[in-house]
This record gives C-alpha cells, sequence and structure tokens, in this order.
C-alpha cells in the first residue's frame, strides 16, 4: 500500500492557498482613479508586497522535510498526467533527481498548480493510499 508524506488535509489547505494566490496578479495599475467603491475590488485581486499568501506558501513548502518536497511535486505531476498512481515511488525519485532551486517557486510558477494537485490528490485516493 502506497502512503503519502503529508495528510490529505493538509494537501486540500495547500490548495486553497495557491487558489487565492493564483487569482491575484501582479500591480500593474499605480493609480486606479475613478470611483473609490470600484477600485477596492481591483485592488483585492491586484497582489501587493504586504500580501502574505505567497510568502506562507513559501515558507510551508519549504519547511516540509525532502520526502514531503518530493511527495508535493510527485502529486503535482501526477494530477497534471505525466504520471500515474502506481508510479508513485519511482516519479517521487525523479522529483528529487529533477529538483532545481525551491519547490515552492517551481510550483507557484505553475497557472494551475491548484488544480493539478488537487487532481493528483483525488487520483492517489482513488488508487488507495494510507
Amino acid at each position: 500500500m502506497v502512503a503519502l508524506p503529508f495528510d490529505s488535509s493538509k494537501i486540500e489547505e495547500l490548495v486553497l492557498r495557491f487558489n487565492a494566490v493564483m487569482a491575484k496578479e501582479g500591480t500593474d495599475i499605480p493609480d486606479l482613479g475613478g470611483n473609490a467603491s470600484d477600485d477596492e475590488v481591483a485592488a483585492t485581486l491586484q497582489e501587493t508586497d504586504g500580501d502574505l499568501s505567497r510568502d506562507e506558501i513559501t515558507q510551508e513548502i519549504e519547511s516540509m522535510n525532502d520526502e514531503q518536497k518530493d511527495g508535493l511535486v510527485a502529486l503535482f505531476w501526477i494530477g497534471r498526467g505525466d504520471a500515474e498512481p502506481e508510479e508513485w515511488e519511482k516519479t517521487k525519485v525523479l522529483a528529487r533527481q529533477q529538483h532545481e532551486g525551491l519547490v515552492s517557486r517551481y510550483l507557484l510558477g505553475q497557472p494551475e498548480a491548484g488544480e493539478f494537485l488537487t487532481e493528483g490528490l483525488e487520483k492517489m485516493l482513488e488508487y488507495g493510499v494510507d
């Protein structure tokens, strides 16, 4: 039986954070002008220097041990369709071998990270994990 190196609820919480960050965009309009009440909506969708969401994800992922980081990347790849649940151990090894830089930076650079992590988790649960 395959075992995930983290609790599935931890992945679900992480996905919520990913989705919140991915919904935001870089600040590209320095002065919105116009109607102040309308400006608040655009401001909430723009990432600012004081926004902790991205930093929190980075800190959470980078505080994981190597096995958990490898598992997170493997889960992402399985969700994206690059591997199958039956290849879990092999995929984790491949994630370790191909690891360059921060895992958080890699995943935050993927626009559909939350979706693929969710899909990967669903596939692994269907396959049968502890």
